[in-house]
């Protein structure tokens, strides 16, 4: 299960954007795997559960974070209605570094001394 440990106004695209820039400044490599849109209108048309085909801002985008290790983090993106929301993959059977998850969230802005 993924619990968000971030959300911002903004879309998913703009988002992502600033990800993309905040990881780079943080010496990490960002890996884009999955992308919602995509997905959604390749091969066929996919309606979305709650906004049908017109105007969907719904989103989804899946990151692979590398740091100095070979394993690297899973970040993930949700968005709809103009708002993002970040969500980092726990899974017992895939050893992330702990260091290369803290260096995410700081890269982000979520600051332990903030309360974030």
């Amino acid at each position: 299960m993924l619990f968000p440990f971030l959300s911002i106004d903004s879309s998913c695209e703009e988002a992502l954007k600033l990800t993309g820039k905040q990881l780079s400044e943080a010496s990490l490599r960002v890996v884009q795997t999955f992308d919602l849109h995509i997905a959604r209108f390749a091969p066929y048309d996919c309606s979305c559960p709650d906004h049908g085909m017109e105007e969907c801002d719904c989103q989804l985008v899946v990151l692979l974070i590398y740091g100095e290790t070979l394993e690297p983090a899973t970040l993930i993106l949700h968005g709809n209605d103009g708002k993002t929301w970040f969500s980092m993959t726990e899974d017992p059977l895939h050893h992330v570094d702990k260091n290369l998850t803290s260096r995410i969230r700081w890269a982000l802005g979520c600051h332990e001394s903030d309360g974030k």
